[in-house]
């Protein structure tokens, strides 16, 4: 079996190999919401803004709206029976006379 290159035999040990091509890494990282709400994570920035977080997303919160499936189902329906009571009327083909 073929030797790797130098440049890999610190990978197969575990080393780290190139320790200045990797950005900073923030492991108390403060996240700003627009509602107010701040919190900790790691990151590769010092401090983060962001508009919406769990605290205020309608999902997490239990406010998110709710389709209006009826009105859809309903509609749909109405379509349907319109097409069905008004069937298209074909116009009969006509030959074209050869020359």
């Amino acid at each position: 079996m073929k030797d790797p290159p130098s440049s890999l035999k610190g990978l197969r040990m575990g080393k780290q190999i190139m320790k200045q091509i990797h950005p900073q890494y923030y492991p108390q990282a403060k996240v700003k919401c627009a509602c107010g709400n701040v919190f900790t994570l790691g990151s590769t920035k010092p401090e983060l803004s962001v508009e919406i977080c769990n605290k205020c997303h309608p999902y997490y919160t239990g406010k998110e709206q709710l389709i209006d499936i009826a009105g859809r189902v309903e509609r749909f329906k109405a379509r349907t029976a319109k097409k069905i009571t008004t069937p298209k009327v074909k116009k009969p083909r006509t030959k074209k006379s050869s020359k």
